[in-house]
């Protein structure tokens, strides 16, 4: 039995949409966010920087989305190209081009103030704008040009991370504007896993494409 400490919409959600995806049996475990729980001795136990999300494995506690998304796919041998392939080195390279460059600047434009402070939060803010209509327009262009199996209509970790990003990223990066990635995220939010997370997180139906 997993056990998936979570916040509602939140990276946790990341996690449960690929738990559903693989039919692997799992708990939730909700966090006091407002109470101070990221704070607490014990879930910092679990998770040393006090983030979301941590998951609870029959062989040890994960975190890191990125982490947590290649340890289920390499013990399932699904959701992702198989090591030793012609696939696993491209799919590798723009996994990591999601946690280390768009997932970060995602969390700036929504938290600037954790950056720079509150006077400073504006300016921050524009430039995780600018930084993430970069990155998503480069996204957008390797689909358009490589049209890879990994990131595609058919349900993979890195389509659920970049739907759930797309998701938060609705107002400086609308997914009608990118036509590649917007097909996917049609697709991935009417499968069977992204209904049952949607309904049970109290959101959309249309939570990838049009969330908001």
């Amino acid at each position: 039995m997993y056990i998936l400490h979570h916040t509602p919409d939140s990276a946790a959600l990341i996690v449960r949409l690929v738990l559903e995806e693989l039919g692997l049996p799992y708990q939730i475990a909700p966090i006091d966010r407002a109470g101070g729980a990221l704070d607490s001795p014990a879930y910092r136990k679990l998770q040393p920087l006090g983030k979301i999300p941590a998951l609870q494995t029959p062989d040890a506690t994960l975190f890191e989305t990125a982490a947590i998304l290649l340890h289920l796919s390499e013990v399932t041998g699904k959701l992702a190209p198989a090591p030793n392939t012609p696939e696993r080195g491209p799919f590798l390279t723009w996994l990591f081009f999601t946690s280390n460059n768009l997932h970060p600047v995602a969390m700036n434009y929504y938290y600037p103030e954790r950056l720079a402070g509150a006077e400073n939060a504006a300016a921050v803010k524009a430039i995780a704008a600018a930084q993430l209509k970069s990155l998503v327009a480069t996204l957008e262009n390797m689909v358009a040009l490589d049209a890879p199996d990994w990131l595609s209509t058919k349900p993979s970790i890195l389509g659920y991370y970049v739907a759930v990003l797309m998701r938060w990223l609705a107002e400086p990066c609308p997914a009608s504007d990118h036509p590649a990635l917007h097909k996917i995220l049609l697709a991935l939010e009417a499968t069977p896993a992204a209904q049952t997370c949607a309904q049970a997180e109290g959101l959309a139906t249309t939570l990838f494409s049009n969330p908001y």
